[in-house]
């Protein structure tokens, strides 16, 4: 996933906000997820996860890549690598995502019938 660097995602001194790595880390390790399971009997949800903020930035673009660690039957672990534009590593983050059995008459998020709000 790439996220361009706006300023809506800086600290109070001009740099990118370390809440904004975590958040797109835990979305591509979410999303690996989901990928990974019947969406249609199981649901995966953020359950721990950890950064390394090792390089500031202040604008440019962020790619995130996730990175299969363990796809388990109740639990995934995901490494993930965010670099900016010159592909230099600003975040390093691990993510663990419990899969649980989904509910009856929950939404899947990938069915074609959801309605739209926008």
């Amino acid at each position: 996933a790439t996220m361009p660097i706006g300023p809506n995602h800086r600290q109070q001194i001009g740099y990118l906000h370390g809440g904004i790595s975590v958040v797109l880390a835990e979305s591509v390790a979410s999303l690996g997820s989901a990928l990974n399971i019947d969406p249609s009997r199981q649901m995966a949800f953020g359950l721990e996860i950890n950064a390394n903020h090792l390089r500031p930035k202040r604008e440019g673009q962020l790619t995130a890549v996730a990175t299969p660690i363990q796809l388990g039957r109740t639990t995934h672990v995901w490494d993930i690598r965010i670099s900016d534009e010159n592909e230099k590593l600003v975040c390093i983050s691990r993510c663990t995502v419990a899969i649980v059995d989904r509910p009856p008459n929950t939404v899947n998020p990938f069915d074609k019938d959801i309605p739209s709000f926008g």
